[in-house]
């Protein structure tokens, strides 16, 4: 209550009473002090300066100023001091004409303090003492009152950083869900891209699936078809060539037929014109044979006559051989391709036909 008492006088007039009776009191004080300090002195002194104060300087009336957020207001000067009162001056003796000079007068001892001067340094120091309380009071009242503006402006600042952090917080995260958003949706954005990928591959690849199926199906189709008629082919050519095998066999045969007709027919021949030419020894025993093999020249005449299996009758043997000789020319095919049967002929005589 004390304080807000005082708030109050100091906002209307801040420090105008108590200056006032200060300077009242002062004035009081020297006027007193004037009256009867002539009565107190037993001799007056010639002289005396004396320095009166017509009023004290009083504090300017401080308008209220609008609470400044940045920086708080300067604190008023503190008040003047109330002057002491001046000391009692000391008393210059004259000078005379130096015509007559005069001895030195006796300074006049001071007379001890009287009781009046005592309770007016009591009632100044009180005075004093009152408006430096009073001074004291207003200085703490300032200093409450600009502490309390520097709490202000720190709870105003404190509050304005929290709500400057949590715009920052919601900020970064409305940003951050947006971000968050951003990637889901990229991620789903890939993942269907990747399904749709993968959708792609796996008709691309049932479809090629179905084309290397189908490729194999006609490769499978055109295989059976090169190879039945490959075996068409082969049959047919198995056929022919059977035929012709047949025929060729058949014309062969034929052919070896009457080569052989025509061999064994020129065989006999040559064996009954070399057998016409012996001459058989008398009388041997059973019916011994005797082989020689005969090289033939082309026109038929003998080039050589070997004995490979001998009779057992030398004269035998020899008879055979000469009848060999004897023979040439031994009669030949007319054709050139059989004389090969002939070239090397192997002649075999029995001793009895």
């Amino acid at each position: 209550m004390k304080a807000g008492k005082s708030r109050n006088t100091s906002e209307k007039e801040p420090g105008s009473l108590p200056a006032a009776a200060l300077a009242v009191l002062v004035h009081l004080v020297f006027i007193g002090l004037l009256i009867f300090g002539f009565h107190w002195k037993e001799k007056p002194p010639e002289g005396m300066m004396v320095e009166l104060w017509q009023d004290l300087p009083t504090q300017p009336i401080a308008q209220p100023q609008p609470p400044v957020k940045s920086t708080p207001p300067p604190a008023p000067p503190p008040p003047k001091q109330p002057p002491k009162p001046a000391p009692e001056p000391k008393v210059e003796p004259k000078t005379e004409p130096q015509t007559a000079p005069k001895p030195e007068p006796v300074k006049p001892q001071p007379a001890p303090p009287k009781r009046p001067d005592i309770e007016i340094k009591e009632k100044e120091a009180k005075v004093k003492a009152e408006a430096e309380r009073v001074q004291r009071e207003r200085e703490e009242q300032k200093k409450r009152e600009i502490e309390e503006q520097k709490k202000r402006e720190q709870e105003a600042q404190r509050k304005r950083q929290a709500e400057e952090q949590k715009k920052r917080e919601q900020e970064e995260q409305k940003k951050h869900e947006q971000n968050e958003q951003k990637r889901r949706e990229e991620e789903a954005l890939k993942k269907r891209q990747e399904e749709e990928q993968k959708q792609r591959e796996r008709e691309e690849q049932k479809k090629r699936e179905q084309e290397a199926q189908k490729k194999r199906e006609q490769e499978e189709q055109k295989r059976r078809e090169q190879e039945a008629r490959r075996k068409r082919e082969q049959e047919e050519k198995a056929r022919q060539e059977a035929q012709q095998a047949a025929a060729a066999a058949a014309a062969a045969a034929a052919a070896r037929a009457q080569v052989a007709s025509e061999i064994g027919k020129y065989q006999a021949m040559i064996k009954a014109k070399i057998r016409s030419r012996i001459v058989m020894p008398p009388d041997l025993p059973g019916n011994p044979a005797v082989e020689f093999d005969v090289t033939l020249l082309p026109g038929g005449d003998i080039l050589g006559v070997r004995l490979r299996k001998s009779s057992g009758y030398p004269t035998f043997d020899s008879a055979v051989e000469r009848a060999i000789h004897l023979s040439k020319p031994l009669p030949l095919p007319p054709d050139p391709a059989l004389f090969s049967e002939f070239r090397n002929l192997n002649v075999i005589v029995h001793y009895l036909e």
